[in-house]
């Protein structure tokens, strides 16, 4: 096991990465190792960006349902209420989904009273294109790390013009009393358990609780919102290509605050034809391999049929020999 390094802050629980520190490349590699999450501070993602899209977000969410749903449904882009994937998983949850790589029609969205899409375009873009850049130069961080080179083996896979990576606006709204204590287990689930199949996530919220990691001792923990950091995430493709040597981690979303939460996340995903396999440099040998050789579109298809709280990776884990 990897310890973690004296020099390694943390946030209630949770690594914390100042990006403007030398040794930030180290830390961030086995915040990866050891919890497949970290937060970060000293980014350089403007915070006009963020507050204006957020501005925007709520306008729209603001909005009467049977305004949002003019923006729906989510096929898979576009305005989705509740459901979950295409296999009954349900939450306490509606979402904005959109392509960052190709034509998403905003104009599902002028409809609405109060949205201007043209807005929305223009925040979203600001925000994703300044996310997007934050991502490569932690994937890179991570590379040099991991003393792989060329360091950009995993954020040339983001900058790809084809690159399969899209964008998601969660909002959970509040919960009231009674619903609370109507709900068996009092933790009504806005977002179930379950990891990401990207490569890297990006995720960001208002100063609203929810989010909860699970350790590697099986235990829940609860991320403290922080509205001014971003927290990051390891894919189900980061594990593969790190021969499970980074881990992705699993996450969900309780929602049982009073007030509203809303969760902007970049999913930095690979062109769909790319390969996903573990890096010959971080193996000993091709036996050492812990998983067969995939496309991002033969996993994805494969993923988005499970349900949300799957191992999506068991499929395509190499069975050791008996």
């Amino acid at each position: 096991m990897v310890i973690l390094s004296k020099q390694t802050s943390f946030f209630n629980g949770v690594p914390l990465i100042d990006l403007s520190k030398p040794d930030s490349k180290n830390l961030i590699v086995n915040a990866c190792e050891e919890f497949g999450f970290f937060k970060i501070i000293n980014h350089d993602v403007p915070m006009e960006f963020i507050s204006k899209l957020e501005s925007e977000a709520i306008k729209f969410f603001s909005s009467p349902l049977s305004e949002k749903l003019k923006a729906g449904p989510a096929d898979p882009f576009g305005y989705g209420n509740k459901q979950i994937g295409t296999n009954g998983d349900c939450g306490r949850v509606e979402h904005i989904l959109v392509s960052t790589n190709s034509e998403f029609n905003y104009q599902k969205f002028a409809s609405i009273l109060g949205v201007n899409p043209e807005n929305i375009r223009a925040a979203v873009n600001d925000y994703v294109s300044a996310v997007k850049k934050m991502s490569c130069d932690i994937l890179e961080m991570l590379a040099e790390g991991l003393k792989i080179y060329p360091t950009n083996v995993f954020s040339k896979l983001l900058m790809d013009e084809n690159s399969d990576s899209v964008f998601r606006l969660n909002h959970y709204p509040p919960c009231s009393e009674i619903e609370r204590l109507n709900d068996n287990n009092n933790d009504l689930i806005g977002f179930g358990e379950h990891t990401d199949p990207q490569i890297i996530s990006i995720l960001r919220s208002n100063n609203t609780s929810g989010l909860q990691i699970l350790l590697k001792d099986g235990h829940w923990i609860s991320v403290p919102p922080d509205e001014n950091s971003f927290f990051v995430n390891v894919g189900d493709s980061l594990q593969v290509m790190t021969n499970g040597r980074f881990k992705s981690v699993k996450h969900r979303v309780l929602a049982n605050s009073v007030k509203s939460r809303l969760s902007m996340i970049y999913f930095g995903g690979p062109p769909l034809s790319e390969k996903i396999a573990p890096l010959a440099s971080l193996m000993e040998g091709e036996d050492s391999s812990l998983y067969k050789e995939f496309t991002w579109f033969e996993y994805k298809k494969s993923a988005y049929k499970t349900r949300l709280a799957d191992n999506r990776l068991i499929l395509f884990e190499k069975i050791a020999a008996s």
